[in-house]
């Protein structure tokens, strides 16, 4: 499947749009970024095989982990385009993978842990 950048980045950004109004205060200084693919470091670092890949990434401290210290990195979400591009079938599909992925990575800034994310239907 082929999907321009610009049109890749409308659909991450009408997946922010999903985000009620009342969160958006706290997404206020993570950006969400677009990369190709996830480079092995991380990917190793999470223990992911290597016949499967990340659709995203959050990095950063999570608001229920308390302030930042110093040398802490901001947080910030990667959306990895390769992937998603790759394994979606049409841009519906895509457009709803990119809608779960966005969610699922926002919600480990508010400090949601995988196994709770997989039981809300958002692993």
């Amino acid at each position: 499947m082929h999907v321009g950048d610009q049109r890749f980045r409308r659909l991450v950004d009408e997946a922010l749009g999903l985000v009620p109004a009342e969160f958006q205060p706290y997404l206020a200084g993570v950006p969400v970024v677009i990369e190709d693919w996830a480079p092995d470091a991380p990917l190793d670092e999470l223990g992911v095989p290597e016949d499967d890949t990340l659709y995203g990434l959050y990095s950063g401290r999570s608001l229920t982990e308390g302030p930042p210290e110093l040398g802490d990195l901001p947080p910030r979400i990667t959306i990895y385009r390769g992937p998603l591009l790759e394994d979606c079938e049409d841009e519906a599909d895509l457009r709803d993978e990119i809608a779960t992925t966005v969610i699922h990575e926002l919600a480990h800034h508010f400090g949601i842990g995988e196994d709770r994310l997989e039981e809300l239907g958002w692993g």
